[in-house]
């Protein structure tokens, strides 16, 4: 396991390899005060101060040496303007000459994260170890890496084994670790009182059986949020059975999961004052004699009934019951995370998690954490307008927009359905994967607004040594 604290240090003055950073404006004073064996380095070397380009600047011992790279603007760094030196340098240790890397500790240390479980011979290599004087944002920023490694290590586990019975395991150790209740609903009762989990759940083997999995942790008179996830373990599409292409990557249908989980553990461990409810919704959505059908009607906990128009959009069904619960306890604020359509996608692309929201304080509030944490959302429509795309002849509603427009607010106004009247809530339809490598996030699952949403929470609760 990868020990996140081993790469970010107190500076004690200790040997370290300088990194000097440049951007286009410094470049020319900087390379003025540098040895004319050094310019002639760079000089040989082709060294221009375009962005995230470095280079090794040799001393007069062979362990001597230096490391130049290139930044946006030296003086607002980003999360990620580290992380190409996190990921490529040698081991050992180093420190940023003139200043403090700031926010560049997180991408520092994010690339440093591997997925090896399934690999006969992993790579070694020891840590990268960053020194830093502002040791108060050593511990919040290595819980905010941790937080995000545990995304991708349940989003990147195979299916087989991250069915729904893992992901309770890992809202067990969760809850465990924190001093948080653990209660977890399936069979008869999860069919009785959460009939459309039960519904998309129960094609499934029996090892892989669903179930709403539930963490209670704070104090009571403490403001009550809940944070709600969809745990889709795997998504063959049910009956509207997906395209191999489409079903490739449905191991990280859990991606929801995933992040509230992170995210609550993240509430838990900083004593945050709050009395949480986290709930995930887990199941598999497989194929079998006994799988929900097109043109099914369901019953939701909240009394809705629900046509089925596809099979493939389950993810709003099991969120809808997990939604409804949450509802009952009251709570004055309500965030979901789910992988729930390709529309998004289609809008957005993968980096870029759309957020929906009935507040527009909270939306403010979430948006302003993604930029100051480099962790980027863009606010969609809750559009009214679109309602009636889920208007069915035979129930309430139905659970797949009857146009092939609008897929990613027609979820979105599904879940609304399920929110009670006053509860300020957001709905974040994230991806949960990078299709391609960059510098401090892999390639494989992700945490995308993770920490816009701890931003957030931070803001709004978080009052320690604020007057």
């Amino acid at each position: 396991m990868i020990d996140y604290s081993d790469m970010i240090q107190p500076d004690k003055g200790q040997d370290a390899r300088p990194i000097h950073l440049v951007d286009k404006k410094s470049y020319d004073e900087w390379l003025k005060g540098r040895s004319a064996r050094e310019r002639g380095h760079l000089a040989a070397v082709g060294f221009k101060p375009d962005t995230f380009v470095h280079a090794i600047l040799p001393g007069d011992d062979p362990e001597k040496w230096a490391v130049v790279t290139t930044v946006a603007n030296v003086d607002s760094l980003s999360a990620w303007c580290l992380a190409k030196l996190g990921q490529i340098l040698p081991e050992g240790r180093y420190r940023v000459e003139g200043q403090q890397p700031g926010k560049a500790l997180f991408g520092w240390m994010s690339a440093q994260y591997r997925f090896d479980t399934y690999k006969s011979n992993p790579p070694t290599k020891g840590p990268r170890v960053l020194l830093t004087s502002d040791v108060g944002v050593i511990a919040p920023m290595v819980a905010e890496v941790r937080a995000a490694a545990l995304v991708r290590d349940l989003v990147n586990t195979p299916a087989a084994d991250m069915g729904p019975a893992a992901i309770e395991k890992a809202a067990e150790r969760i809850a465990k670790a924190h001093g948080g209740k653990l209660s977890v609903t399936k069979g008869e009762a999860l069919e009785q009182g959460y009939p459309m989990i039960h519904a998309v759940g129960r094609a499934a083997a029996k090892h892989h059986a669903p179930r709403l999995i539930e963490i209670e942790w704070g104090k009571d008179d403490h403001p009550r949020i809940a944070l709600v996830g969809k745990g889709i373990s795997f998504d063959s599409g049910g009956l509207d059975i997906k395209p191999a292409a489409g079903m490739r990557l449905m191991k990280k249908d859990m991606g929801g999961a995933a992040h509230v989980l992170a995210l609550a553990e993240l509430v838990m461990a900083s004593g945050l004052p709050v009395r949480l409810h986290c709930l995930v919704a887990a199941a598999e959505n497989a194929i079998s004699a006994d799988a929900f059908r097109p043109g099914d009607v369901l019953k939701s906990r909240l009394g809705l009934t629900v046509e089925i128009g596809n099979t493939d959009a389950e993810g709003r069904l099991v969120l809808g019951d997990a939604l409804a619960k949450a509802g009952e306890a009251k709570p004055e604020l309500i965030v979901d995370f789910a992988t729930l359509t390709g529309a998004a996608r289609v809008a957005l692309g993968p980096d870029l998690p759309p957020l929906f929201a009935n507040d527009d304080a909270l939306a403010d509030a979430m948006l302003a954490g993604g930029i100051e944490r480099d962790d980027p959302l863009w606010r969609m429509p809750l559009w009214d307008g679109y309602a009636d795309l889920l208007e069915t002849d035979i129930a309430d509603l139905g659970n797949a927009g009857s146009s092939p427009f609008a897929g990613s607010i027609t979820a979105a106004l599904f879940l609304k359905r399920f929110i009670p009247d006053g509860t300020a809530w957001a709905h974040l339809d994230t991806f949960a994967w990078r299709p391609s490598a960059k510098p401090g996030r892999p390639k494989g699952g992700a945490a995308l607004g993770l920490r816009a949403a701890w931003a957030m929470l931070q803001s709004r609760y978080d009052r320690r040594g604020k007057n």
